[in-house]
């Protein structure tokens, strides 16, 4: 699979590029329009059975598949090496190749949810992943002994190998595994994070009101 992206950084659009037979997992409620005769399979998931997401198979001769996020914001590709994976917020995963898989069991995330279902999800394998940002996306490259603190709404992924720690801003505030909510999270370099610039929570929040219409 090839991924071409236009109208980024605002309004990101993933052209995926599959070869004859080829297939794609992406969100099927992100899906804009396939080229003629892609097969779509969907799998059924979350509340009353709504499809989420979905496999693409190109037909013989190729395709392609268009997707886009809900929120408006910019689009980053992970290419994945079959060696070592990345942890990515819950609702960014836009479409992976199908060699490309979650892992809830990951055993790194015991240190930091124990048993409970986080906000962070792991996924590994060896190919594209494509990523929707909220907002526009910085790439941050921790040198060894690096340390960064980040709010947890804001972060996209980050490498299996950086070092990661979840700890409260404060007792007396509400925390949330599932959201992030009332946590910080401090990372230790060497490795990678992609933090986007605004808040999805807030964003999807403000469009729902009406964008502050009066």
């Amino acid at each position: 699979m090839q991924v071409r992206t236009r109208h980024t950084p605002a309004s990101g659009v993933a052209r995926l590029l599959l070869a004859p037979g080829e297939a794609v997992q992406a969100d099927y409620a992100a899906m804009l329009a396939t080229s003629y005769n892609v097969l779509i399979t969907p799998a059924r998931g979350g509340s009353r059975g709504k499809v989420r997401r979905a496999v693409f198979t190109a037909p013989p001769e190729g395709g392609w598949v268009d997707v886009a996020p809900a929120l408006p914001g910019d689009l980053y590709t992970l290419q994945l090496d079959g060696l070592s994976g990345w942890c990515v917020q819950r609702g960014s995963w836009l479409a992976a190749a199908a060699t490309v898989r979650v892992e809830p069991q990951w055993p790194g995330f015991r240190g930091l949810f124990g048993s409970d279902t986080g906000f962070l999800e792991h996924v590994a394998g060896d190919g594209a992943l494509v990523l929707a940002a909220c907002g526009a996306l910085d790439v941050v490259t921790l040198e060894a002994g690096e340390l960064i603190t980040v709010e947890p709404t804001y972060l996209l992924a980050y490498g299996e190998t950086t070092q990661a720690r979840l700890r409260a801003v404060s007792p007396s505030l509400p925390q949330s595994l599932r959201t992030g909510e009332g946590l910080l999270l401090d990372f230790a370099g060497p490795g990678q994070l992609l933090i986007q610039t605004r808040n999805p929570i807030t964003m999807a929040a403000w469009l729902t009101s009406g964008g502050g219409a009066r």
